[in-house]
């Protein structure tokens, strides 16, 4: 551990689960964090941690008015903004039939709406002083989909791509954006931290039911130690050089080496079609004879 300041985080939903270890391991690497709670007692709790590195913000994502006064608040506190890691978020389940478009709104709102309007906060500071680091913490599920998580899916691939953009976007001003992507890690996600649509129509039994029970038999037994996340966290803001992405678990790979292999299929089995559509192509083929 070392004890010399080295650089602030700004950290969203540091009261548990990956948010809570990210910014713990943070503060054990000698870095200063404001963390983002949405209550009074995690504040206490989060401010106890390191008391003159650890600087609690009162803050719920969602309040998209909240958060640029939040942000100046963390720099009034801790002084510029070098690592935004945005991690506050949560998964929602159910089929997108027996969903809600209520339950769509509040699923971006925490996973998309939240973590732009908290990088379009601390964006200007970060141009200005020409550096900073933008992680924002997306999923296996934002490059691989699962059924019954489909609006978190879609949330998180929208995160990713925002985050690849956004990356391009800033490269010239010395700003680096990684997407972090973890696969199943020992947090409440899938447990209390989970919302879960009700089920109302059978004919989504044979999907739905195995996935629901299987996914609460393993919440609390995932196989990512979030202390191990927090380190790769740290080792990700410490290379000069950092990932457009980084994918974290084994899980996470096997999954993503998965659907590469599978996209290469598909894409080499569609390529006379998928080239005829220019103005000098020959005539498409017939589906059933590109096989």
């Amino acid at each position: 551990m070392t004890t010399a300041y080295r650089k602030t985080f700004l950290i969203t939903g540091v009261s548990s689960g990956l948010g809570r270890a990210s910014a713990a391991g943070a503060l054990a690497a000698g870095h200063r964090v404001v963390g983002t709670v949405r209550r009074e007692t995690d504040a206490r709790d989060f401010a106890a941690l390191a008391p003159e590195r650890a600087h609690p913000i009162l803050l719920d994502v969602t309040d998209l008015d909240a958060v640029p006064a939040a942000v100046a608040e963390a720099e009034r506190m801790a002084g510029p903004i070098e690592v935004l890691v945005n991690n506050a978020g949560y998964g929602q389940e159910g089929a997108l039939e027996e969903s809600s478009m209520s339950d769509l709104k509040r699923q971006f709102a925490a996973n998309v709406f939240g973590p732009v309007a908290m990088m379009k906060a601390v964006l200007p500071g970060m141009r200005e002083r020409r550096r900073g680091h933008i992680v924002n913490v997306t999923s296996m599920g934002g490059f691989i989909t699962l059924p019954g998580i489909t609006f978190y899916c879609g949330s998180k691939f929208a995160l990713e791509g925002i985050s690849e953009a956004l990356g391009k976007e800033v490269a010239g001003f010395g700003i680096r954006v990684t997407a972090l992507a973890p696969g199943q890690f020992r947090t409440e996600w899938a447990g209390r931290s989970m919302d879960r649509a009700a089920r109302s129509i059978p004919d989504y039994d044979a999907v739905m039911d195995p996935i629901r029970a299987a996914r609460q038999v393993k919440s609390g037994s995932q196989p990512g130690d979030p202390a191990k996340a927090a380190q790769a966290l740290i080792a990700l803001i410490d290379a000069p050089e950092p990932p457009v992405r980084l994918f974290l678990g084994d899980d996470a790979l096997l999954l993503v080496e998965q659907k590469l292999e599978s996209m290469k299929a598909e894409i080499a089995a569609w390529d006379v079609l998928s080239r005829s559509t220019s103005f000098d192509s020959p005539q498409p083929l017939p589906a059933t004879a590109i096989r």
